[in-house]
């Protein structure tokens, strides 16, 4: 018959492990399930955090316990709680890492933030120097899922919203021999999968659509972290590029000034810098 140690009873005021289950970047890992187990190997207890990712036990009877840590999602942690004469056992904050060893933000929805985000396309002039352009306006959709392979990104940028610093350039940029965004106005980018390249950093898998050609585009992505702003919300920022190539979506324009000197180069270097605030935009009245 198992004599080890049990939980105590109830009492006013009393309480037994305590912990707080957090991500690296410090929020909170709702719903993350504690198992206690003593020296000899019996489960003592197991809770459930609550949203704010605190998990609280009735009293342990003292002694010496393996307090191992899980959540969908993130690898399991395992640590030895020492339980005191009064019952409690204080674990402080648990850190989990997202399963693989590599980082995203909390699950959920978050919105792209246009105004603290850049989507920018620089391309190389005469093969001397370089021209970058910036689109004004976009706007895009971030499924973070409890699993890279349940996360998705969808953005779409106005077309005709690139900005080089250069009018006459720019309208040339709008017509039929790169953008063509009359018929075209909108650059679309849907990812298909979610690939981890080493800790923070990924390679999104998707489809670009633009001047009305789709092709599969791959982006070299970087986590760079969360933090809470003046405004109450929750921002995720992330880093992104890719080349693509010009005779992919048939702007094949293009002058050659001199023997083997054109006056654009083949690719264009794609950079973004996104924040994203978490949940849906607010609606507008």
């Amino acid at each position: 018959m198992y004599t080890g140690p049990q939980i105590s009873e109830d009492a006013p005021g009393r309480r037994g492990l305590h912990a707080l289950v957090r991500t690296k970047d410090g929020w909170a890992i709702a719903h993350a399930v504690v198992t206690v187990t003593d020296m000899s190997g019996h489960q003592v207890v197991r809770a459930e955090a609550d949203d704010d990712g605190r998990v609280l036990t009735r009293p342990l009877a003292p002694g010496v316990y393996t307090v191992v840590v899980t959540a969908v999602g993130y690898a399991p942690a395992a640590s030895t709680a020492i339980a005191t004469a009064s019952g409690t056992a204080e674990l402080g904050t648990l850190v989990l890492a997202r399963q693989g060893g590599v980082e995203l933000p909390p699950p959920g929805v978050w919105t792209i933030d246009p105004a603290h985000s850049k989507v920018a396309a620089t391309a190389q002039h005469l093969g001397l120097s370089s021209v970058q352009g910036r689109f004004a306006e976009f706007s895009g959709r971030i499924e973070i899922g409890a699993s890279a392979e349940a996360s998705g990104v969808v953005a779409e940028i106005d077309a005709a919203s690139i900005d080089t610093g250069n009018s006459t350039r720019d309208q040339h940029l709008r017509s039929a021999d790169f953008l063509d965004a009359g018929p075209h106005p909108t650059i679309t980018y849907r990812s298909s999968g979610l690939s981890p390249a080493g800790p923070d950093r990924w390679t999104l898998h998707g489809v670009l659509t633009m001047s009305g050609i789709t092709r599969p585009v791959d982006l070299d992505l970087t986590y760079l972290g969360t933090s809470p702003d003046p405004w109450g919300g929750l921002r995720a920022a992330f880093r992104a590029v890719t080349v693509l190539r010009r005779e992919d979506f048939a702007m094949n324009y293009n002058q050659v000034v001199q023997a083997g000197i054109s006056l654009i180069g083949a690719t264009l270097k794609v950079e973004l810098d996104i924040q994203a605030v978490q949940g849906q935009p607010s609606s507008q009245g």
